[in-house]
């Protein structure tokens, strides 16, 4: 299986835009997911569609991958620039490159606090589910996990958002 997403929305230089979600408990743990039909962890994490602004996919992939709506969160910020990432080319579709010369995604984060009760996390509302299980980790574990070619972007996001959890929990 190729790598997921819209050939039509990327940019000039081969990246998909896409969002990047980390969603903090009052302890200031962070949500980390397990994907489905693979051994891997991450955040969760969508592609931006046409005429969507980056904050309205946020909030949207936040309901389709793990469940929580609006009204479940609450926006702390969002990191400033686009980070960019390259899907190794093993990895790329075949679909992507045909059409487009797909390099990887450039994400726009974003950091949510859970005001409700952790029970409105579901990751069922799809017929084919993103995740399969999730836990609170320490709020640098997700280094540790992710694969290598994120990890670069991992860093740079949870650097310049980690001031907003420490105001906020520390």
């Amino acid at each position: 299986m190729g790598y997921p997403g819209s050939h039509q929305n990327l940019d000039r230089d081969g990246y998909r835009k896409n969002v990047g979600i980390i969603v903090c408990n009052g302890s200031g743990q962070v949500l980390w997911a397990r994907r489905s039909r693979h051994d891997g962890w991450q955040f969760p994490q969508g592609g931006i569609e046409p005429r969507e602004s980056a904050k309205q996919a946020a909030f949207r992939e936040l309901y389709e991958e793990i469940g929580l709506a609006s009204r479940d969160v609450r926006l702390l910020g969002n990191t400033e620039n686009w980070l960019r990432y390259d899907v190794p080319y093993a990895s790329r579709s075949r679909n992507y490159l045909r059409s487009r010369p797909f390099r990887g995604q450039k994400q726009r984060w974003f950091l949510f606090q859970l005001i409700s009760k952790e029970s409105r996390v579901r990751l069922d509302l799809s017929d084919n589910p993103e995740f399969d299980h999730w836990q609170w980790v320490d709020y640098w574990r997700p280094l540790e996990q992710i694969v290598e070619f994120k990890r670069h972007v991992y860093k740079r996001a949870l650097t310049e958002l980690e001031p907003l959890v420490s105001r906020q929990f520390l």
